[in-house]
């Protein structure tokens, strides 16, 4: 019940420890902690004010959301993190999946440990402005399931904003798991006195990832975060012409491979198309997609991201999709989104250009 958590063998509508009801309501009934909560003294939590105190040197926070899983927030918040960095901002990247923290991996940070300083934990550095915390850093096998309940995860959020020390920073990206649930409510509760900028929200294009996302930004609308904009990811399948597998089917309906023999056949007989980008809609998006949804609840689009295999590879192999010309068609797009996004809130006006 420490800092005025909800014990883990509470009961299910335990009103918390620090309410004026506490151990006095109908719901406390039965409680083995019922008695403790009655007499425990009230007040703000003091975990707070050192939050508060560690935020101060922080410029900008920005959530970044989901209302489904696998719809790439993971990537773009790693891509964002990479492309203000890259601007020459002081950069923070905060992983609060703590079931599934995909972060390390993005950034190339695999098997590297957190250590600890007379200011507090260290986060690891990938580069001298950007800075990473996860707990996949605090895990001694990457294989470990993380099974652990609301009030544990929202203590081990609580020891991110307070007993890390960032030193001065632009932006803090938090990077944080799926739907709305016990680690959102705890972000926005723990930084609501310190100011949130807003919430970037990460979807597909089909109805079945927009429908979840309607729920995210009622979320945020519901706890008073901006909701700064979405992004529709994976808006297309999209590469260079000699970028795709050919295959061909034989009269025994096997597939043999081609490629070889169509990209010399392009080269030799049709040079012209040798530039072009070829796009397939892998997802439907006869509804609209997230511009219609923007729209209807009155929300900023950023813009799309095509699906780009070169932006997966990025992400596996931990680098940003910004430091060369590998990620030809998904680069550029995410280049626009972030550069509007600063412009629009006021940001900056630098290029990711100037430092990539």
């Amino acid at each position: 019940m420490e800092n005025g958590e909800i014990p883990e063998d509470a009961n299910e509508n335990c009103p918390g420890p620090q309410s004026e009801s506490a151990g006095k309501s109908d719901a406390c009934q039965g409680c083995p902690n019922q008695s403790i909560c009655a007499t425990a003294p009230k007040g703000p939590d003091p975990d707070l004010v050192s939050i508060a105190e560690r935020m101060a040197t922080v410029k900008h926070k920005i959530l970044v959301l989901s209302g489904k899983g696998g719809v790439g927030k993971s990537t773009f918040s790693a891509q964002l993190s990479f492309a203000l960095a890259a601007m020459d901002f002081q950069v923070g990247l905060m992983d609060i999946d703590i079931c599934g923290p995909s972060i390390p991996k993005m950034l190339g940070l695999e098997g590297q440990d957190v250590h600890q300083s007379n200011l507090g934990w260290s986060p690891v550095y990938i580069e001298s402005n950007l800075g990473v915390m996860s707990i996949g850093f605090m895990l001694p096998n990457p294989d470990d399931a993380v099974i652990w309940r609301g009030p544990r995860k929202n203590g081990l959020i609580k020891q991110f904003l307070k007993d890390v020390y960032w030193g001065e920073l632009d932006f803090l990206i938090v990077d944080a798991p799926p739907g709305t649930s016990d680690e959102h409510i705890s972000i926005v509760q723990c930084l609501e006195a310190t100011g949130i900028d807003g919430a970037i929200i990460v979807t597909t294009p089909q109805q079945v990832s927009l429908i979840d996302v309607r729920k995210e930004v009622s979320f945020c609308k519901k706890v008073g975060v901006k909701v700064l904009g979405v992004v529709e990811n994976m808006s297309g399948l999209t590469q260079p012409l000699l970028d795709l597998k050919f295959l061909k089917a034989t009269e025994t309906e096997e597939q043999v491979d081609v490629t070889e023999w169509a990209a010399e056949y392009i080269r030799e007989k049709a040079p012209e198309l040798l530039n072009l980008i070829t796009c397939s809609e892998v997802f439907d998006s006869s509804g609209g997609g997230a511009a219609k949804m923007c729209r209807e609840m009155g929300v900023p689009f950023l813009g799309k991201v095509p699906l780009d295999p070169q932006l997966c590879k990025a992400a596996e192999e931990g680098r940003s999709c910004f430091g060369d010309q590998k990620c030809r068609v998904s680069a550029p797009a995410l280049k626009k989104i972030i550069e509007n996004l600063i412009e629009s809130q006021g940001f900056s006006t630098m290029s990711i250009d100037d430092k990539a």
